[in-house]
Order: structure tokens, then C-alpha cells, then sequence
């Protein structure tokens, strides 16, 4: 997809005259775009369907960024897709029917506790490999860190006295997240155990390693999920970013306040995190659906 997209922007300089700025920003939403299809698992530029575009613009939303910014990403993608029907590059466009803002700001998937349960009891403990995925997962939904914030952590960025880890989020800004007792106990275990048998005498910092003994890649950690997610049977589609969405929301859930959860996931803007407590309030009635008599 990328040559495509060279050729697109190269389209938009040299035919449409383009500024420097919307160049630059376009490349930047196409390229997260193309990483973002890449890492799903989508073979081709003509394998992308509707839902694929609107999971990408939803992950954008739950990663902080402002309307205007995805509205931004959704034209980008919209050009691109026009200028390869036109050059016949793909025989149909998947955001025909997706309109700004509205369509795509939809509410977050979750799991529920009992589907999160069951998604991380998946991994077991026989090989280096399983240690490192069970506690990948675990301190994935401890935390509600990104994806690009876990695959960063070194070994130095959870504080085994204390109990927290550093991430390193948006801006180059650091923020501090308790961890739990049971991502620790398993991150602990895998560190000890499993990661040097991972890390095969090589030197490396990363704390999650792949079976080269390299830095886990978001591409390799998204293989991961979905191998459990399918695992457990779970019968809805689950992202890395769903982990995210499920720690703010079960937060909120049992009672915590808002600006802590805004803190734990290092939103700028609180209007950000309020959109899970639309989340906790549908959730709210689907147990009223279920349990009430009269529901």
C-alpha cells in the first residue's frame, strides 16, 4: 500500500498543487492507515472493507486525538481512495458511506469482565513464549497503556518496589500507572523465567522480546491477540486497543473517578475519557435488560 500512497501524495503535489502542510499531513494519516490494515492482517489494497476504516478512525478517537484530527484522517483516506478508483487501481471504495464525525465516533468495543477473564487465561505457562504473551496481556489490561507505550517499556520501567511502571506516551510525556498485583506477579514471573531464554545472550533492553530476541513489534503483538482472542472464542472482533477501552471502562465501572482514569490513560483533554462513561451507562442498562424482571 505504500507505493500507492507515494504515488498519491506525488499526485496531490504536482497536479493539485498541495501545500507543504497538507502533504505532510496526509502522509502521516496514510502511513498510520497503511500500518494500522497491515497489522490486521489484510492482504491488499482491495481486501480493505468498510469496518476495517472505521476501526482504524476509532482507534484514532480512543488514542486522544480531536475530532478534527480524525475528520482529517477520514478525508485523507477518502482521496486516496477516489485517486485509485480513478487510476483503476481498486474497483470499489470503502468509505462511500462513511460520514464525518457522527458514524465513526460510535462507543468503544469492550469485553465484559467475564470475556476479559477468559481472553487471559488463554496464554498457560509451558513455554517462554506463553509466559511472555500472558503477561503481555495482563499488564495490557492493567494499565490501559497503548500498544506503542507496552512495546516500548524496558526493563527498567516498572518500579518492582513500588509497583508502577513509566510510560512513555504522546509528546515524548512520561506518566506513572500502578500495575496490580497480578501483572506484576506475571510480568515478574516472565522477566525472571522466560525472557532470558528469549533473549539468548544477546543484550537488549526491551522488556517484551520476540523469539529472535528482539523488541516486540506492534505488528507481532497484534498476532498475539488475535491467536487468543480466537482461542477464547469470544465472537466478536478484539484489537489491541480493546484492551485500553475495557481497563477505562470497568474503572468506571466499580467507581473510580474520572480524572484518575483520565490520568491512568494519559489523555490531554478530559471530554476524551468521557466518552466511556456512555460506555459504563450502556453497559449499565444491558445488566438492567438481563437481570430485571421486567427489563
Amino acid at each position: 500500500m505504500h507505493h500507492l500512497i507515494d504515488e498519491y501524495l506525488n499526485y496531490l503535489t504536482v497536479e493539485k498543487g498541495a501545500s507543504r502542510n497538507t502533504i505532510d499531513g496526509y502522509s502521516r494519516d496514510l502511513s498510520r492507515y497503511a500500518g494500522f490494515v497491515g497489522e490486521g492482517g489484510t492482504r491488499g489494497i482491495g481486501g480493505v472493507g468498510t469496518e476495517e476504516v472505521i476501526s482504524f478512525l476509532a482507534s484514532l478517537q480512543g488514542e486522544g486525538l480531536a475530532a478534527n484530527s480524525v475528520n482529517r484522517a477520514l478525508a485523507a483516506i477518502r482521496g486516496f481512495y477516489k485517486y485509485l478508483l480513478r487510476e483503476k487501481k481498486v474497483e470499489h471504495t470503502p468509505v462511500a458511506h462513511i460520514e464525518l464525525a457522527r458514524v465513526w465516533m460510535r462507543l468503544p468495543d469492550v469485553l465484559s469482565r467475564e470475556e476479559m477473564n477468559l481472553l487471559l487465561a488463554q496464554p498457560g505457562a509451558a513455554t517462554p513464549a506463553d509466559l511472555r504473551d500472558a503477561s503481555m496481556l495482563e499488564l495490557l489490561y492493567a494499565t490501559g497503556i497503548r500498544v506503542s507505550e507496552l512495546i516500548g517499556l524496558t526493563v527498567n520501567s516498572i518500579n518492582w518496589q513500588v509497583g508502577y511502571l513509566v510510560a512513555m506516551g504522546k509528546g515524548e510525556k512520561e506518566r506513572i500507572v500502578p500495575v496490580g498485583r497480578t501483572a506484576y506477579d506475571r510480568v515478574k514471573r516472565y522477566l525472571d523465567g522466560a525472557r532470558p531464554l528469549l533473549l539468548k545472550g544477546a543484550e537488549n533492553d526491551h522488556l517484551f522480546l520476540n523469539h529472535s530476541g528482539k523488541g516486540m513489534t506492534r505488528q507481532g503483538f497484534w498476532k498475539i491477540v488475535k491467536k487468543y482472542a480466537a482461542k477464547a472464542g469470544l465472537g466478536k472482533r478484539v484489537h489491541p486497543h480493546t484492551f485500553r477501552h475495557s481497563f477505562a471502562s470497568h474503572l468506571l465501572e466499580g467507581g473510580a473517578d474520572l480524572r484518575s482514569v483520565q490520568i491512568m490513560l494519559g489523555h490531554a483533554d478530559i471530554s476524551t475519557t468521557q466518552i466511556y462513561t456512555h460506555v459504563t451507562r450502556e453497559r449499565l442498562k444491558e445488566i438492567h435488560r438481563k437481570y430485571h424482571p421486567r427489563g
